[in-house]
Protein backbone atom coordinates (compact mmCIF):
# COMPACT_ATOMS: atom_id res chain seq x y z
CA UNK A 1 0.00 0.00 0.00
CA UNK A 2 1.22 3.63 -0.44
CA UNK A 3 1.66 6.11 1.76
CA UNK A 4 -1.38 7.87 0.29
CA UNK A 5 -3.62 4.76 0.66
CA UNK A 6 -2.62 4.45 4.36
CA UNK A 7 -2.82 8.29 5.29
CA UNK A 8 -6.69 8.29 3.39
CA UNK A 9 -7.25 5.25 5.41
CA UNK A 10 -6.57 6.96 8.95
CA UNK A 11 -8.27 10.35 7.71
CA UNK A 12 -11.62 8.16 6.48
CA UNK A 13 -11.45 6.24 10.06
CA UNK A 14 -10.92 9.85 11.83
CA UNK A 15 -13.41 11.65 9.83
CA UNK A 16 -15.65 9.06 9.35
CA UNK A 17 -16.07 8.01 13.58
CA UNK A 18 -16.59 11.86 14.38
CA UNK A 19 -19.66 12.20 11.65
CA UNK A 20 -21.27 8.10 13.17
CA UNK A 21 -20.54 9.62 16.99
CA UNK A 22 -22.22 12.84 16.49
CA UNK A 23 -24.60 12.46 14.01
CA UNK A 24 -26.01 8.58 14.32
CA UNK A 25 -27.97 6.61 17.09
CA UNK A 26 -27.75 3.38 18.05
CA UNK A 27 -29.42 1.69 21.13
CA UNK A 28 -28.68 2.62 24.63
CA UNK A 29 -26.70 -0.88 24.84
CA UNK A 30 -25.04 -0.76 21.57
CA UNK A 31 -21.15 0.30 21.67
CA UNK A 32 -20.27 0.58 17.61
CA UNK A 33 -16.21 1.15 16.67
CA UNK A 34 -14.50 1.59 13.74
CA UNK A 35 -11.59 -0.41 13.57
CA UNK A 36 -9.72 0.29 10.63
CA UNK A 37 -10.69 1.34 6.80
CA UNK A 38 -8.94 0.00 3.42
CA UNK A 39 -9.25 1.66 0.79
CA UNK A 40 -9.05 0.30 -2.55
CA UNK A 41 -5.85 1.21 -5.06
CA UNK A 42 -8.46 2.99 -7.38
CA UNK A 43 -9.64 5.15 -4.52
CA UNK A 44 -13.36 3.51 -5.28
CA UNK A 45 -14.03 2.04 -2.67
CA UNK A 46 -13.10 2.17 1.20
CA UNK A 47 -14.33 -1.09 3.47
CA UNK A 48 -14.69 0.36 6.37
CA UNK A 49 -14.56 -2.33 9.67
CA UNK A 50 -16.75 -2.23 12.48
CA UNK A 51 -16.28 -3.85 16.15
CA UNK A 52 -19.68 -3.74 17.71
CA UNK A 53 -20.26 -4.52 21.22
CA UNK A 54 -22.00 -6.87 22.21
CA UNK A 55 -21.28 -9.14 19.13
CA UNK A 56 -25.27 -10.18 18.90
CA UNK A 57 -26.18 -6.00 17.54
CA UNK A 58 -23.57 -6.59 14.64
CA UNK A 59 -26.21 -6.47 12.01
CA UNK A 60 -28.86 -4.21 13.75
CA UNK A 61 -26.00 -1.74 13.81
CA UNK A 62 -25.06 -1.93 10.14
CA UNK A 63 -28.67 -2.04 9.22
CA UNK A 64 -28.30 1.39 10.63
CA UNK A 65 -25.42 2.82 8.87
CA UNK A 66 -26.31 1.32 5.86
CA UNK A 67 -29.91 3.09 6.09
CA UNK A 68 -27.76 6.88 6.66
CA UNK A 69 -25.54 5.49 4.00
CA UNK A 70 -26.20 8.63 1.29
CA UNK A 71 -25.87 11.13 4.53
CA UNK A 72 -22.70 9.45 5.58
CA UNK A 73 -21.37 9.42 2.21
CA UNK A 74 -22.70 13.19 1.84
CA UNK A 75 -20.77 14.41 4.73
CA UNK A 76 -17.54 12.83 4.18
CA UNK A 77 -17.36 13.99 0.75
CA UNK A 78 -17.67 17.33 1.99
CA UNK A 79 -14.75 16.67 4.70
CA UNK A 80 -13.01 15.16 2.43
CA UNK A 81 -12.53 17.68 -0.23
CA UNK A 82 -11.22 15.51 -2.71
CA UNK A 83 -12.13 13.30 -6.09
CA UNK A 84 -13.10 11.06 -5.64
CA UNK A 85 -14.46 10.06 -2.54
CA UNK A 86 -14.65 6.39 -1.99
CA UNK A 87 -17.78 4.83 -1.98
CA UNK A 88 -18.49 3.17 1.90
CA UNK A 89 -18.90 -0.34 2.49
CA UNK A 90 -19.39 -1.51 6.22
CA UNK A 91 -17.75 -5.24 7.43
CA UNK A 92 -18.10 -6.98 10.20
CA UNK A 93 -14.53 -6.66 11.95
CA UNK A 94 -12.97 -10.58 12.62
CA UNK A 95 -10.15 -9.80 13.89
CA UNK A 96 -10.89 -8.34 16.99
CA UNK A 97 -13.30 -11.02 17.55
CA UNK A 98 -10.28 -13.46 16.92
CA UNK A 99 -8.33 -11.51 19.36
CA UNK A 100 -10.87 -11.45 21.96
CA UNK A 101 -11.19 -15.25 22.16
CA UNK A 102 -7.43 -15.50 22.04
CA UNK A 103 -7.80 -13.50 25.51
CA UNK A 104 -10.53 -15.68 26.88
CA UNK A 105 -8.41 -18.40 26.28
CA UNK A 106 -5.09 -16.98 27.58
CA UNK A 107 -7.08 -16.40 31.07
CA UNK A 108 -8.43 -19.31 31.25
CA UNK A 109 -4.89 -21.25 31.13
CA UNK A 110 -3.85 -18.28 33.43
CA UNK A 111 -6.58 -19.32 35.49
CA UNK A 112 -5.78 -23.13 36.06
CA UNK A 113 -2.93 -24.63 38.22
CA UNK A 114 0.02 -25.58 36.32
CA UNK A 115 1.02 -29.19 36.82
CA UNK A 116 4.58 -29.71 37.40
CA UNK A 117 6.93 -32.78 36.11
CA UNK A 118 9.06 -34.25 38.96
CA UNK A 119 12.32 -33.07 37.97
CA UNK A 120 15.31 -35.99 37.60
CA UNK A 121 17.75 -35.75 39.90
CA UNK A 122 21.11 -34.39 38.67
CA UNK A 123 23.68 -36.56 40.39
CA UNK A 124 26.22 -37.95 38.08
CA UNK A 125 27.75 -40.96 38.45
CA UNK A 126 31.40 -40.71 39.53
Amino acid sequence: MTKRILRLNELIKKELGQIILREIEFPSNVLATITRVETASNLSVARVFLSVFPESFFVQAAKILNSQIYFLQQELNEKLRMRPVPRLIFSQEKETIKAGRIEELLEQVKEKPMLKKPRKSGKMNQ
